[in-house]
Order: structure tokens, then C-alpha cells, then sequence
């Protein structure tokens, strides 16, 4: 398995000076997340709603100043904004992005970018015939420690990688939410947080060319997987390791990049109402240096979106990158069903 990105992407699109915004579904993580964030976001605004549910989309609308709501999603597009948040079931994806790059939208959508790998190449691809910028919600690699850290690795301060680990590790039981409905999720903890934990180790190691993986339902028995993990082998050097799981009564979350000169550790990217996130370096010859921050990742994230589609700036995650993702979870999960059997 021997999965490259592009060499470059091209960004031909231009948008006026303040961003209009749509929401395509209306779910926890837009409303108390997203939402709340784009609010003290400068020159971003959100004018359109759109949810399955038109009520659920006028309490949105309502509750967060947007001047309309659809429960069509053809009408919605026709709706006067720049830019689509997409935050609705994974099934949903490929249909919306496909139909709002054809309207011209630029679109950030939730990962994973679709349910599976063929799906998600004509998404990138459609978006790229249209001129549309087509950015995948890695919200992690916002976080400015994260950003921080790869500005070290960059450098060669940690010299040849050895290993990158990354662990997202909470507590979330069965319920009726669609991630633990298989026909809309496609899959459980590897899809929702697995892909995060996916790209951290592609941001600091680089392409992956070999991967050995697990998966499991340890605590919590469902339509879908609690556990999993992966060993993975770097193509320019090193190994990656990661785990994530719905069964952490008391969540946990790291990064660690090692290197032969040196170490550094991320604890608490994820991030914790008032709780700070911290950067640890410790290199060769130096004393260990510990930085704290308390920092909104999402207020980070959609400025960085927002400067990529105003001034045709190249954004930090792209389609093609999702579409990568995408294809080391199929992977994954094609091993753990073949062990199966």
C-alpha cells in the first residue's frame, strides 16, 4: 500500500472581502462548537441553515442570527453565501459536497471526507473541475502547539524521526447518534477519531507505505468498533503508532514526536474547557523546555479557512489529503476483516 499526496494544489476561486456562510446539519458539535467560534470570528457570517429537521434548522438560524433555513438542500444551495460548513452524517457527505461544489460553494466538511475512498476521489475531483477549495475538518493540526511542533521537526531540531505516536482515548457510550450507525458512519472509533490520529501521524512522519492495525469492541458492544490501533511504517524514515478508543472514563490524549536528537510530547491537544494544552521539548544538549497554552483550535481553524478561500491562500488540510486518509482506513479495515475470517 503506497499512498502519496500531490505535489501541489491549485486554488483559482476568488470571494468578496467578508465570508458568507452555510450549514449543511445541525448537530452537537456545530451547534456548541463551531457555531459559537465562527461568532468571534472577524469578516465571517452565517446567512443559511440547512438540517433534514426544519425546525432543528430554524433554532439554529434563529439562535445564531442566520437570516434563513431550508429542509431542501438543492434550495438551500441557491441561497446567497461563499462558503458550506458540511457537519452532517458521514453518508451525507458525497452528496452535499458534490452538489455544492457544482453551486460554487467553497466547502469545509467534517471528516472523513465520505464513507469510502471511491466516493471521496470524485468529491476532489468534482471540486477541482469547479475552481472550488474543498477543506477537511483535521481540526488538530490548528492547534498552534501542533503547529508549533512541526515547525520544529521542519528545522531538523529532532534530526531523523524514530517514531510519532498519537492517542485519543474518551469515554462515549452507545446511543442514537449516527457514528454508531453503520449505515450512516461507516464505521465506529476508527472513522471518528482514528482519522484524526491518521493525519497527526502523516503532518509529523509523512506518507505511509506499510501499516499493521487492530480493531475491537472492548467495552462497549454496537454496530461498530470501540477500539482501535495501527502500527505504521513512514516511507522517508521511522515508525507511527496510534490508538483510540470510546472507552476512557477519564479521557486521554498525546502526541509524541522522537527523534534522535531529541523528543517532543503534546499532551492535552485535544483540549479541556479551561484546561491548558502544553508543548514539551526536550533535544539533545539543551534543557527541557515546557510550554503551556489555552488555545480554541476551532477559532484557529476557521480563521485559517477563512484567510485559504478569501485570498486563494493553499489551506493547511486539503481534499487530497482526506482522500488519503480515507484509504489507510479502508486499509485498516480490509486487515482487521480479513483476521476476522
Amino acid at each position: 500500500m503506497i499512498l502519496t499526496a500531490p505535489k501541489g494544489i491549485n486554488i483559482r476561486a476568488s470571494l468578496p472581502r467578508r465570508l458568507k456562510w452555510g450549514l449543511a446539519g445541525c448537530g452537537r458539535f456545530a451547534e456548541e462548537s463551531f457555531l459559537p467560534a465562527l461568532q468571534n470570528v472577524q469578516r465571517s457570517k452565517l446567512v443559511s441553515v440547512y438540517s433534514h429537521d426544519l425546525n432543528r434548522a430554524r433554532f439554529i438560524a434563529s439562535r445564531f442570527g442566520a437570516q434563513n433555513s431550508f429542509k431542501d438542500y438543492d434550495e438551500f444551495l441557491k441561497s446567497d453565501f461563499d462558503a458550506l460548513f458540511i457537519a452532517s452524517a458521514n453518508s451525507d457527505h458525497y452528496t452535499q459536497v458534490i452538489k455544492a461544489a457544482r453551486a460554487g460553494k467553497h466547502i469545509l466538511c467534517e471528516k472523513p471526507i465520505a464513507t469510502n475512498s471511491s466516493e471521496a476521489e470524485e468529491m476532489v475531483r468534482v471540486c477541482k473541475e469547479n475552481n472550488v477549495t474543498l477543506i477537511v475538518n483535521f481540526i488538530h493540526r490548528f492547534h498552534p502547539l501542533v503547529i508549533k511542533a512541526k515547525e520544529l521537526v521542519e528545522k531538523d531540531l529532532l534530526g531523523k524521526i524514530v517514531s510519532v505516536s498519537a492517542s485519543f482515548n474518551i469515554d462515549y457510550a452507545p446511543n442514537d447518534n449516527f457514528r454508531f450507525k453503520k449505515e450512516l458512519s461507516g464505521g465506529g472509533v476508527l472513522r471518528d477519531l482514528g482519522s484524526h490520529m491518521i493525519d497527526i501521524l502523516r503532518y509529523f512522519g509523512g506518507e505511509i507505505s506499510e501499516a499493521k492495525a487492530f480493531m475491537d469492541n472492548i467495552v462497549y458492544k454496537s454496530e461498530v468498533e470501540d477500539y482501535a490501533s495501527a502500527i505504521v511504517k513512514f516511507e522517508k524514515s521511522g515508525y507511527g503508532f496510534f490508538n483510540v478508543s470510546y472507552n476512557a472514563k477519564k479521557s486521554f490524549n498525546r502526541i509524541e514526536i522522537l527523534g534522535h536528537k531529541g523528543v517532543i510530547g503534546i499532551e492535552n491537544f485535544v483540549g479541556k474547557k479551561n484546561v491548558s494544552s502544553s508543548l514539551v521539548i526536550d533535544l539533545q544538549g539543551e534543557a527541557r523546555k515546557t510550554f503551556r497554552k489555552r488555545a480554541n483550535k476551532i477559532t484557529y481553524m476557521i480563521r485559517a479557512v477563512q484567510k485559504s478561500f478569501l485570498k486563494n491562500e493553499a489551506p493547511l488540510v486539503t481534499g487530497e489529503d482526506a482522500l488519503i486518509n480515507m484509504k489507510i482506513i479502508e486499509e485498516i479495515e480490509r486487515q482487521c476483516r480479513s483476521e476476522k475470517n
